[in-house]
């Protein structure tokens, strides 16, 4: 998917300045050097300067999460949590029962927006709990928790991903976040994180499963920088499966990441991102590898996979992207972006041996990322408000770096 869009892309480039007739001869004709094309990128982005010699100009440094600074980001998710409207439900309609109200059709994720961000919302709750147990907010967070992952409300959950019209509903992005969160909950030694993982664990198994019978029927994987982004997906569900102790969906996972991806070689750094990402596609694959391989083999699987990062190729993923309007909520995804990349960064460098000179590049790129997304997210309007404390969350509790 990638490959065809750089060609798409380097097609309307021909059809601007040489004519419609060349651009056609010419996406035929360079069919086999598309990649190639990629070497001059079309918006090059300055690199990183990680060479620079002591007390030359370094990039911003992301800060470390705090009591304080956890409180204040949580209360995004804490206030959205029951704010039901402005809502943007992903419904398919089979009659007239299937217009409810949000807080009707989903008892327990009714709110920020849309399902899977209440998900993702109530994941970073869980988070803050975890890691930050006397932060202010701990017993609003306790009783929400309490309120909304009671047995009724999570059976009505799970009755609404049973319908057979409902087979679409949040694949994979919501399945993928609804994992992580019992994820969170299996691992976290607390009573009440106990109680919540039970009432969770039916509808986790039921996506688990269903998850297994998508991937055995998907052919190849979705490579948007969106909800839609397989090796997303897979790199929380993986996760889930191995805290869970599910061998079966996670061999079902790691051979699909195989058959998807061992073979790429070349990611087309240069046509990254597209204007409403909040996913890097590159990085996001390079993520999940470090998951499925070892060491040896993810870093021969890297040098084949990623452009030398001191080529003009890399640049693209090295500067983070301008966001002419943070507040609109598709092109301010690429406030998000800044964060996924700052995450995909670290997690990049903590799979390579120390020795490795990508290492400290990957660490400077996190920084400046990290600095920038959560820089821009106080002027991102709800359209960010409801979401982003979530990717925050995630960087700065460096998630997916602890052992299962």
């Amino acid at each position: 998917m990638l490959f065809e869009s750089s060609r798409m892309r380097f097609g309307v480039w021909g059809m601007m300045t040489a004519g419609v007739v060349f651009a056609l001869a010419l996406v035929y004709e360079m069919r086999g050097e598309a990649l190639a094309a990629a070497k001059t990128p079309p918006t090059p982005a300055p690199p990183i300067a990680v060479k620079a010699a002591d007390g030359a100009a370094q990039p911003p440094s992301c800060p470390a999460l705090t009591t304080d600074s956890a409180s204040k980001l949580i209360e995004l998710a804490l206030t959205c949590a029951e704010k039901e409207y402005p809502g943007k439900p992903d419904l398919t309609l089979v009659g007239p029962e299937s217009l409810k109200a949000p807080h009707e059709l989903w008892p327990s994720f009714f709110g920020c927006y849309d399902w899977h961000s209440s998900v993702h919302g109530h994941w970073s709750m869980v988070r803050v709990l975890k890691r930050f147990p006397a932060v202010p907010q701990a017993t609003a967070i306790r009783t929400l928790l309490d309120r909304h992952f009671s047995p009724e409300n999570l059976k009505k959950e799970q009755a609404y991903f049973a319908m057979p019209h409902t087979k679409l509903f949040e694949r994979p992005y919501g399945w993928a976040w609804f994992l992580r969160l019992e994820a969170e909950l299996i691992s976290f030694d607390d009573p009440d994180a106990k109680r919540w993982s039970a009432n969770l664990k039916p509808l986790a198994d039921q996506l688990a499963r269903q998850t297994e019978d998508y991937l055995n029927r998907l052919s190849v994987p979705l490579r948007p920088g969106t909800h839609g982004n397989t090796a997303y997906a897979l790199a929380h569900m993986l996760d889930y499966a191995r805290t869970a102790g599910d061998a079966a969906l996670e061999k079902t996972i790691v051979t699909a990441a195989k058959r998807f991806y061992l073979a790429d070689t070349e990611c087309p750094a240069a046509y990254e991102p597209s204007g409403e990402d909040f996913i890097s596609p590159c990085l996001i694959e390079a993520d999940l590898m470090r998951r499925v391989l070892d060491k040896n083999a993810f870093g021969e699987w890297l040098n084949r996979f990623l452009p030398p990062l001191d080529s003009p190729r890399f640049n693209p993923l090295s500067a983070p992207i301008e966001v002419r309007d943070a507040k609109d909520p598709r092109i301010g995804h690429l406030i998000g972006l800044s964060l996924q990349r700052a995450a995909s960064f670290r997690a990049l460098a903590a799979a390579l041996p120390e020795a490795d000179p990508r290492v400290k590049q990957f660490r400077l790129l996190a920084d400046r990322h990290g600095a920038d997304g959560l820089e821009r997210m106080a002027d991102s309007g709800y359209g960010g408000e409801h979401w982003l404390a979530s990717f925050a969350f995630y960087l700065l509790t460096d998630v997916g770096l602890e052992k299962p």
